[in-house]
Formats: C-alpha cells, structure tokens, sequence
C-alpha cells in the first residue's frame, strides 16, 4: 500500500491546503459550542453581562466594594477606574444616572481577569458579612442570598459600618468567599454588576439583545466558514483523488502492456481488469475520506476533549467511559469483518473471470444448450461474493445503532449528572450543554477514524494488488545497450539451434530449431496440432524468450534490440483475429496511421477485402462493434491481413490467418502477396497444405522439433510425416 505514496506527492500543495482548511473547520467546529455556551450563560442567564467587572459604578457603588478589598485590590481599582463627575454630558447618554451622582467609568479591559476576580471575591466576602451580622442579631431584614434583589440605597446607609468592620470579620467572610466554587463566585458577581448597571439607569435589555446578536452572528460567520471549508476540502480531495486513480490506470495499462506472455499467465485477464477498476477505485475512496478525516477527526477528538477539561472537568469521566465502549466495539466489529475484505477482491477477480467468460462464449453456450450449466456456474460465485458482503455489511451495520445507543446513553448520563451539578451551583446550564456538544464531537471523531479503519484494510488489500503489477518486472524487456540492425540483412530471419520451454515446465516445447527464412521468399509452417507452430512464431517478435539458441532478425539477435525496434520490423495476423471497436478504415491504419486513403484500399485489395467492404452502405466508414460481431471470421481475417500490410514491414508473419477464407479467396490473397509483396519475408503458420504448397520453404514439426525442410515436391519425397498431412488434404492428382 505504502509503496503508491508517490502517487501522492504532485499533490503537496493541494493536500496542504486542505490541511489548512480542515484545521479551520476544527477550529471554527470546536469553538461553536462555547459561542453556544456563552449565549445561554451570558445572553440569557446573565442578561448579557460578560464579565462581573462593571463598565461603569456610582461612586457609592466603588465605596461598598471597597469596604472589603485588601490595599493592592483598591489600588487596582483605582488605577484601572476614572472617576466622572455628576453632570458630564459625555456620559449622560450611556450612563443616564450621571446627571444626578459621581461615577466611575473602566479605563480599558486590559487587565479584566485581575478585576473580575477581586469583584467576584468582594462581592461574595460582602454576601457573607451581611449574613453574618443577620445571624448576630436575629434579624431575616439585612439577610442577602444569591438571588437577593437588594436594594443599595439601604446598603449605602449602612456604608459607615461597613467601612469600620472588625478586621478579623472581613477576613473570615473573604477567607469564605475564597474557597466558593468559582462558577457560584461569577454568577454572584455578574448580579451585583446586573444591579449596578440598573442603578445607572442602563437599559439591561439592549445590553442582552446586544449580546445574543453579536455572539450569534459570530456562530453564523463559523458555520459559514465550516461550510465553505467543508466544501473546498471535498473538492479537494475528489480532484486529488480522480488525479492518483487516472495515474494509477495509466500506468497500470503501460505496465500490462510491456507483459509478456508469462507475465499474463501470471496475471490472469480478469484480475487484471479488476485491478485496473475496482482496486483503484478502492484507492481514489480511501483518498476522498482520507484526506477529509484522517485530519479532521484526531483534532476535532483531541480538541473537544481539551475544551471539555477547560471548561468543566467534573464530567470528564463519562467521556472516558464512552471512549472506552466505543474503542471495544471497533476492535470486535473489526475482528470479524477485517479477515473477509482480502477475500471479497478475490471474488471480484473471479466474478469478473467467470462473467468474460460467459459473454465471450455464449454462443458456444447455446450452440450446447449449457446455459443452465453457466448460470449455475456464475450463481455459485455470485452467492458466494454476496454472503462474504453480506457478513461484512451486517457487521458494519451494527455501528451505527451500537454508537447511537452509546451517544444517547452517555447524553443521557450528562444530563442526570449535570442537573445534580447545576442544582448545587456548581455547573452552568451553558456549560452542561457544551460538554454535550462537545461529547458528540468526541464521539463523532472515533466514528470517523472508525470509518477509516474500515476502509483502510480493504484499500490496503487493493494497494498491495496494484503495487504487485506494477513492481512485476516484465521477462521481455529492453536490453541495456541496444544494437542496431544490419542494412545489409534486412529482412532475413534466422533460427539458430533454438529451444523453449515454458516456465516451471520440465519438458521444451521446441528443440534445436534452425533454419534460415530470405527476403522475397515464404517460409511456412506445418505440422499436427500441438507440434509448436504457434509458439515458434511467437519466438520473431519477442512475444517469449527462447531458452536456448539465439533468434535473429535482420542479421541481429532479437534479444540484443529494443523490442519496439523489433516489431517495427514485423508485420504480424495472430492466429485469432483480433479486430478494435471503430470503423473498417480505423482498423485498416492502425498498422500505419499516417497510410493514405489510396494505400488502405490497395492494402484491403491484397487481403481480398474490398469486395465486402464496398458492398456496405458506408464502406470503409462502417463501423465494427466490440469484437467485431457485426462481421463474419472471415472478414474478420481479411481485415487483420490488410492491417498488417499497412504496416510496410520487410517481414509478415500469418500465424494461421487463413483458415477462415475459402480456397478460392485463400488462392487469390496469397498470389497477390507474391506479387505486391515480393520483397518481403513471409512467414506462414497454417493447417492446410493448399495454402503453402507454393512456398520456398516448407519447415514440418513434429513435437517441438524438425522432421522435414524443403518445398513441397521434396518434403513429398523425404518426409513421410508432411506426406501423411498432404495426402489427407490433397488428392492423389493434386499430389
């Protein structure tokens, strides 16, 4: 798998960039529930009042705060607060209670976490000390809780006694006040500040209606950033993806291209079409979800955790309560469906291998009436495929349910919990809501890298079946200092002492071949089914290696020439025709693409062709459907034969080409070979005697090896395996 990361690096840039943006989604996503938060416990709760530090406080205000902070807090106060005079106009509008009383207005919010925590402190010390005197006199009419509307105009009248309590007094209520749980501290003070503002006469309302809209259009402004992230990293991420799949099958089709023989026997057809689809489509997915959440879900996780312990780490429990079952329920979901992902490609390649099949032969499939037999067939491997699916989707099925019945449990624990929490003061409705928010997002992380965990395996499998083809050296290659052929031999093709054998096999197909084919002469081929015609044709273009003995073309081994060099050389029929999807015309110049409209006809006139092909409508712009079902085997041969000689190669090699034609066609295609092609070398590979009783040199096989060479007349005489062949064939006057 890892060995396609190259595939990834023209990308850096663009994979950056979604870095980039998936970590503003985090950023944007995790701040979210805290803007929620925030309008519950700011906006709503506290009327929109921030901090429990006032803007601004009536001078009697300043004075009843004094009354309990220690020297540096009044210095504190005094540096960051400026004292306004009754009547400034400049405050009338903001702070209408100026026209009648001195204020103090802040200076700045530099150092409000320093102010809010001596308001907060002094706030609860004066809460205490009022509780305490109630207690000493008996009195419920100075008793102040935490919801206690007060009324500082009776407070104020009592400032000369605040201002001389005994020392020891204060310092026990602050010591008090000191040890309160911080979020009963804030909610205190932001009421005393509530009621500071009223004093003032400030519109308490506007500052709430204020508030909410400000941090809402905040919230609004993220979720659009979220979005339009969201939709850029997915855009991202499907064309990086398209690009590696597009690379992926290009060089899988160039690399299938260099195979030869024995790479395809290793390789069968099916699996390589599977792994040029299916398993590069597994790998253009891990990247779309790769690149979306491999990212994304490890920092939304660890930042929502972090944000959780910031905020209120009282309930972090349950949230390693939840990571716990939801880790336990991957590993067993994994444990069970893991193992069948590699088996699924391998079903794949044989689904694929048993649906070529069937196409390809289904008319030998009705010729045999064996329909039912091939449904079978293909039905026992499609159920087989579709109960390994089957297994594997009902596994990964039960995640969904599994985790929402976990999201909604722990939802369920945080709020029993956190109501508990709320109920002793110690946890705002704000805060409760954002640890649930914060839970899915945790939650939602393990689901994502779930879903990586569940795609990787697969793709991984995928990765390992492509790198295999495209890391397989091909046996036929390149040799490293290319010779170049000799002018004065072209055309000559010269077996000397050649023997093959395939692969593994213990015995050669072909022995101590040697013979010498000449330019303007034919050289073919005979022998019974099985003696090695084929095989040894395919030895000239380099189709196999020989094992033994060297092969020479235009007077050089073929070994010691680049290959595409070589069959420039080569103008070759395979023994079955094989014809592209197009147009008579495209299949006629794929030997030559820049061949002349004059020199295709020619060309088709040699093969016998152009009397079918002018008798359709649009002659050599009909088309031919895939595999050429839309014409019969011998057309099909004709026009393999004219696209070889398009080619205007020294060399031409019929491997059985023209078994399709009639002996009348077969006559007359051959004798204009021999006169519009004098100067080439022929070689032909062919089952019947008619076809090559003419040619210059007869070479008759007979497993693997030589048993007779010369023309007909001779081989007649000497060699009683080719007069067995011919007297089978020929009567005893054409003898």
């Amino acid at each position: 798998m890892f060995k396609l990361r190259k595939y990834l690096k023209p990308f850096i840039f663009p994979l950056i960039i979604a870095i980039l943006l998936l970590f503003t989604q985090a950023v944007c996503d995790l701040n979210l529930p805290n803007y929620m938060s925030d309008i519950v416990n700011v906006g709503i709760q506290a009327n929109g009042i921030e901090h429990a530090t006032p803007e601004a406080i009536s001078e009697n205000g300043m004075e009843l705060i004094k009354c309990f902070a220690t020297d540096d807090e009044k210095k504190i106060l005094e540096d960051n607060y400026t004292k306004i005079q009754a009547g400034d106009e400049n405050y009338l509008e903001d702070y209408p209670e100026v026209a009648n009383t001195n204020i103090y207005v802040l200076n700045s919010e530099e150092n409000i976490e320093s102010l809010d925590r001596i308001f907060q402190i002094n706030t609860r010390t004066f809460i205490n000390v009022m509780s305490y005197m109630s207690e000493q006199s008996g009195s419920s009419d100075t008793t102040i809780s935490d919801n206690t509307q007060i009324d500082f105009s009776k407070m104020y009248e009592m400032l000369p006694m605040l201002q001389n309590l005994p020392e020891e007094q204060v310092k026990s209520a602050r010591e008090s006040a000191e040890t309160t749980d911080e979020t009963m501290l804030s909610q205190v003070a932001v009421v005393f500040t509530e009621l500071f503002y009223e004093e003032l006469g400030m519109d308490i309302t506007k500052i709430q209606t204020s508030y909410i809209v400000n941090t809402g259009a905040k919230m609004l402004g993220m979720t659009l950033i979220v979005a339009a992230a969201a939709v850029l990293v997915s855009l991202i991420a499907t064309r990086v993806a398209a690009k590696v799949g597009q690379n992926l099958r290009s060089d899988l089709f160039k690399k299938v291209q260099s195979f030869s023989d024995r790479e395809f026997e290793k390789f069968s057809t099916s699996s390589l079409i599977t792994r040029t689809t299916n398993d590069v489509t597994q790998i253009q997915n891990l990247i779309i979800m790769g690149i979306r959440l491999v990212f994304l879900a490890p920092v939304m996780g660890i930042g929502a955790i972090i944000m959780i312990i910031n905020r209120n780490a009282s309930m972090t429990w349950i949230l390693a309560l939840a990571c716990v079952l939801i880790i336990l329920l991957i590993l067993a979901i994994f444990a069970l469906a893991m193992p069948r992902f590699k088996k699924i490609q391998k079903l794949i390649d044989k689904l694929n291998l048993v649906s070529r099949e069937n196409l390809s032969g289904v008319m030998v499939s009705r010729a045999f009436r064996t329909q039912e037999f091939e449904e079978e067939r293909f039905d026992k491997v499609n159920t087989e495929l579709t109960k390994v699916n089957l297994f594997v989707n009902r596994t990964m099925a039960i995640m969904m349910p599994a985790m929402t019945f976990i999201m909604n449990s722990i939802m369920l624990i945080i709020v029993w919990v956190g109501a508990e929490q709320i109920a002793e003061s110690n946890l705002q409705i704000g805060d409760m809501m954002a640890f649930m928010q914060y839970s899915m997002q945790v939650i939602m992380s393990f689901l994502m890298m779930s879903m990586m965990f569940i795609m990787f395996p697969r793709a991984s499998v995928s990765g390992n079946r492509i790198s295999e083809v495209l890391h397989t050296e091909p046996s036929i290659k390149d040799p490293e200092n290319a010779k170049e052929f000799d002018k004065n031999k072209i055309g000559y093709v010269e077996f000397k002492d050649v023997s093959f054998k395939y692969e593994g096999a213990d015995e050669y197909v072909l022995e101590d071949i040697s013979f010498v084919a000449k330019p303007g002469e034919t050289t073919a081929f005979i022998g019974s089914t099985g003696s090695g015609k084929s095989t040894l044709i395919k030895l000239v273009p380099r189709f196999n290696d020989v094992t033994t003995g060297e092969v020479l073309v235009n007077g050089v081994n073929v070994k010691d020439v680049e290959i595409s060099k070589l069959q420039e050389q080569i103008g070759y029929v395979p023994q079955k025709g094989t014809l592209l999807s197009g147009t008579i015309e495209s299949n006629i110049k794929y030997g030559n693409p820049e061949a002349t409209d004059e020199f295709m006809k020619e060309c088709a006139d040699i093969a016998q062709a152009t009397e079918f092909i002018e008798t359709k409508e649009d002659k050599y712009q009909s088309e031919i459907s895939q595999n050429a079902k839309n014409v019969s085997g011998g057309q099909k041969q004709r026009l393999s034969i004219a696209r070889a000689i398009a080619k205007k190669a020294p060399i031409y090699i019929f491997d059985d080409s023209f078994s399709a034609l009639d002996f009348k066609t077969d006559a007359k295609l051959r004798q204009a070979i021999k006169q519009k092609m004098s100067k080439a070398t022929i070689l032909i590979v062919a089952q019947r005697v008619s076809t090559i009783m003419n040619a210059e040199q007869i070479i008759v096989l007979e497993q693997g090896k030589v048993v007779g060479k010369g023309t007909h007349k001779e081989l007649l005489k000497n060699c009683p395996t080719y007069y067995e062949i011919a007297s089978s064939q020929l009567t005893k006057e054409e003898l």
